[in-house]
């Protein structure tokens, strides 16, 4: 039987769990309440056949791997995924990159460390390395519906995004027949937040935001930093290796799968 430890039950680890319970696997998740619970996570740790985490870095460092990582490194799991963010290769001016691209420059360095000790940690860790992700409760439309869409007049920027079914399908490919490394998970048209924004609009019939400067926009810090980089990602390496592709290739698609058009 396929059992799965989950480090992290949060968006896109659920939609991960609940596609794998589907398919009968045993799923149990450890989150902020249970983490400090050594002597269950150790058992959880042992019982497992595939541990996923999905937790971000706190501070400088992984909380997964500063509580448990003797044990992680230690144990027989046949499978073992950390979700990780293309955020680690910082800012290319919008030119593409792939998992060969250096890591650590941009405003991420944490996670880059924490991608990188994933990596190191066991032959079996495979590293997914996500954009921007967006899919039910959680999209576009929603922003729209909320008034708390913008777009910026920042002309050429470009991001890269993924439907976190589509995260799923790629933790599954990984499961069935893929090798251990990096990988990134994006669609196939990364475009700017404005295009995406503009489309929500238009699939919901409601009159887009201005365009308004950055300066302008009264965006928190976090946003603010989102725009300050601006790439491309490439998915060609889990197309190859893992016979995966998206089922949702661009944003379009993905927005018009919510709505169920």
């Amino acid at each position: 039987m396929a059992r799965l430890l989950i480090f992290g039950p949060g968006y896109t680890a659920s939609h991960i769990a609940g596609a794998l319970q589907a398919r009968e696997f045993v799923v149990e998740t450890i989150g902020r309440a249970t983490i400090a619970d050594e002597r269950r996570v150790a058992d959880a740790i042992a019982w497992a056949t595939h541990i996923l985490s999905s937790v971000p870095p706190e501070a400088d460092a992984d909380p997964v791997l500063a509580r448990y990582g003797p044990q992680l490194a230690a144990c027989h799991a046949d499978w073992i995924g950390y979700l990780s963010s293309t955020g680690v290769y910082g800012d290319t001016g919008g030119a593409w990159v792939d998992e060969g691209a250096p890591v650590g420059t941009g405003r991420r360095t944490a996670r880059a460390a924490a991608d990188a000790m994933w990596q190191a940690l066991h032959p079996a860790v495979r590293v997914f390395r996500l954009p921007g992700i967006y899919g039910p409760g959680r999209s576009p439309l929603d922003r729209v519906r909320a008034g708390q869409a913008h777009r910026i007049d920042l002309p050429g920027q470009v991001f890269s995004r993924v439907h976190v079914d589509d995260i799923a399908g790629g933790v599954i490919a990984s499961i069935d027949r893929g090798p251990a490394g990096v990988f990134n998970l994006a669609d196939d048209r990364p475009a700017s937040q404005n295009r995406v924004i503009e489309a929500a609009c238009e699939l919901l019939g409601i009159a887009p935001p201005p365009l308004v400067p950055l300066e302008e926009a009264g965006l928190s810090p976090a946003a603010r930093a989102f725009y300050a980089e601006n790439r491309r990602v490439a998915n060609g390496k889990a197309k190859r290796l893992l016979g995966w592709a998206p089922r949702y290739p661009d944003y379009r698609a993905g927005l018009r799968a919510l709505l169920g058009k």
